[in-house]
């Protein structure tokens, strides 16, 4: 005949010594049964909702519309350029940011504007950090801007962005690349 081992109540309240009766037994007592039974329907009510949020977020982001995509791609592609010309002066007027505006002094500023331009909202050539003062106040200062582009990057390239005039529809997986390509960037740009 098998001795049986004595084992601990799986009840971590109670975890004492027991003599199970039966090969599956767990607990010592009722009372230790019924509250593993409450906290097992607890761990899968806890497991059921993290799945459900997991499905919703699942669901909403297959329903994003390309605008709330192209949201989401620009905020990461701004916020890499942004931390890309941290130090830099500002591209049109040469001024360094003196720390006093609220929300920050800095755009991620477009040489061609994504109206006027929307294929190159995401060229890393076209977008450079612009004081806010440059850029939403002064009508983006295109000539300014043009000389310090030339400066920073060169004529040729100035001068191939002022030529790119064909046309791209994005994609929502196209979006989704970018913005978790500049979210990376930025994450190891910061380390």
């Amino acid at each position: 005949m098998l001795s049986v081992k004595p084992r601990k109540c799986a009840n971590k309240e109670c975890r004492q010594e027991f003599i199970p009766a039966r090969s599956f037994q767990k607990a010592h007592s009722i009372e230790c049964a019924i509250k593993l039974a409450e906290q097992d329907r607890e761990r899968k009510a806890r497991v059921a909702l993290h799945h459900q949020r997991a499905n919703d977020r699942k669901r909403a982001e297959a329903i994003k519309t390309v605008p709330q995509l192209i949201k989401e791609a620009q905020i990461a592609f701004n916020a890499w350029i942004r931390a890309r010309d941290a130090g830099k002066p500002c591209i049109c007027c040469g001024r360094y940011s003196s720390g006093e505006t609220r929300g920050g002094d800095w755009d991620a500023g477009h040489y061609r504007s994504r109206g006027a331009a929307p294929h190159l909202r995401f060229n890393e050539d076209n977008v450079h950090s612009q004081l806010k003062q440059c850029n939403r106040y002064g009508a983006g200062r295109a000539v300014d801007y043009r000389l310090g582009l030339i400066a920073r990057i060169g004529i040729a390239r100035v001068e191939a962005l002022e030529a790119n005039n064909e046309p791209h529809k994005w994609t929502r997986d196209e979006l989704r690349a970018i913005a978790a390509t500049y979210k990376a960037k930025l994450k190891e740009l910061k380390s």
